[in-house]
């Protein structure tokens, strides 16, 4: 899968073993063919799913579960014409019609015939969802970045806890049978120390988007309902359908955005959760009078014990490190790997000892591709899986959580211009009121988490 595919598809839980073991497991899955996946949950019930949020990841993440034999019940947006695609797709492609179409997901929540939901919306509506959805007898499939916030993060992995529901994080590379294979070789110990850890996002197809004046809102939309908890401002078109995310106000740009990914793969294989501290820099440095708030161009720096994160990203770019658009690399003493979407391969290092000509610490590993499997079809399958099993899915709303934390943490260390250190045990920012408020923003009345908070 390229760092493009993105765009065009827009275990049975295996989270108490090794990288080792479940690599093989992945592969089984993400290449079994189709008539094996399909799939009816449990022996005597078809699993009844609504989408909530019908984008183009939405959309994407609901045929794969249709695909593996589920039924899609009712569809959600506040823009009718983003549900009435999707009500048309469901209906060409899988001869099905949802039951209700609406814009208020509190509807599609009061049904007691759904099973599941997708919330696939902007980032800043999906804590409210899940939440209200794990209290409401539902299992979640939530898209990445789990959370606008910490807070919310925190919030959400509570909720799920409380109420035992199954929430699962799109962040397909979990699913990946080659980087379950990267990982298991970077905990193999081949690699000797592991200093420092890079991960990054050039992505050129993103980014530099002219200014636009305000308008008012396509009138298929509910547009106070689409800022929800967000402060109230005019209608923007930047502001919309998928440009949402380079805006404080509903996202954490690039680094939310593909950080959710690569520092996952990172935390995965380095077996950590949160930072002890973070750092940032950058600007917007490619495209100053762009419309976007957020950076185009940043670099990150978090500190853990024994070893260092950096991230960097950059829009309208894509020449990265190792000459890859996004990716991951596990530096040891004795060699890096390096991962990405499309496969993993192993550098050596070198050593010069005294008297003695330079050479290679180990031998490397030539590129290995991702043999054609489908990890989001495989991460949805987990997902409907552990549906049945109650297990942890791959991609666990906490693991989530904590694979945000070093991205939300940049974020806020950029935003305040200076270092901050994590508390864990107390799950704060110590020492910096400022820094704090950016944890847990306030949300625009009627819209309110605190009878979540109170009862967490």
């Amino acid at each position: 899968m390229t760092a493009r595919s993105r765009r065009s598809f827009l275990k049975t839980s295996l989270a108490g073993l090794s990288a080792a073991s479940v690599a093989p497991a992945l592969r089984a899955i993400a290449q079994a063919p189709a008539s094996s996946q399909d799939r009816v949950a449990g022996a005597n019930r078809r699993i009844r799913v609504a989408l909530i949020g019908c984008g183009g990841m939405g959309t994407g993440d609901l045929g794969d579960m249709l695909k593996s034999g589920a039924q899609c019940v009712a569809l959600c947006d506040v823009d009718d014409a983003q549900s009435a695609k999707v009500r048309d797709l469901v209906s060409r492609d899988f001869n099905q019609t949802p039951d209700l179409v609406s814009r208020d997901f509190r509807r599609v929540l009061d049904r007691t015939d759904i099973d599941a939901v997708i919330v696939a919306t902007p980032d800043h509506w999906h804590a409210l969802p899940t939440v209200m959805a794990c209290e409401a007898g539902k299992d979640v499939y939530v898209e990445k970045p789990l959370s606008l916030t910490i807070g919310e993060g925190r919030v959400m992995v509570d909720v799920a806890r409380r109420q035992n529901r199954v929430v699962q994080m799109g962040t397909q590379q979990r699913s990946a049978p080659h980087y379950a294979d990267a990982v298991a070789y970077v905990q193999s110990g081949k690699l000797g120390t592991i200093r420092v850890v890079k991960a990054w996002a050039y992505q050129d197809w993103m980014g530099n988007v002219p200014k636009a004046p305000d308008s008012e809102p396509p009138s298929t939309v509910d547009y106070d309902f689409w800022l929800g908890p967000a402060p109230k401002r005019p209608f923007n078109k930047n502001r919309f359908h998928f440009n949402f995310r380079w805006y404080y106000d509903y996202s954490g740009g690039l680094m939310t955005d593909w950080g959710a990914h690569m520092i996952d793969v990172a935390n995965w294989g380095m077996g950590v959760t949160g930072p002890k501290a973070a750092v940032s820099v950058g600007g917007k440095f490619g495209f100053p009078d762009d419309a976007e708030e957020t950076p185009d161009t940043q670099q990150a720096l978090w500190e853990f014990d024994g070893f260092s994160l950096m991230w960097e990203h950059a829009t309208a770019i894509g020449q990265g490190p190792y000459m890859r658009d996004h990716g991951v690399a596990f530096h040891g003493n004795n060699g890096v790997l390096v991962v990405d979407r499309g496969g993993w391969e192993v550098l050596p290092e070198t050593e010069s000892p005294p008297g003695s000509t330079k050479r290679y610490r180990m031998a490397g590993e030539p590129r290995r591709g991702t043999g054609g499997s489908d990890y989001h079809l495989a991460h949805i399958k987990n997902f409907l899986d552990c549906m049945d099993t109650r297990q942890r899915p791959r991609s666990d709303v906490e693991i989530g959580h904590n694979s945000m934390l070093a991205c939300h943490l940049g974020n806020i260390a950029y935003r305040v211009g200076r270092r901050v250190e994590w508390d864990a045990t107390n799950q704060r920012i110590a020492g910096d009121e400022k820094a704090q408020a950016l944890v847990m923003k306030p949300y625009r009345a009627p819209w309110s988490l605190e009878r979540f908070m109170s009862r967490a």
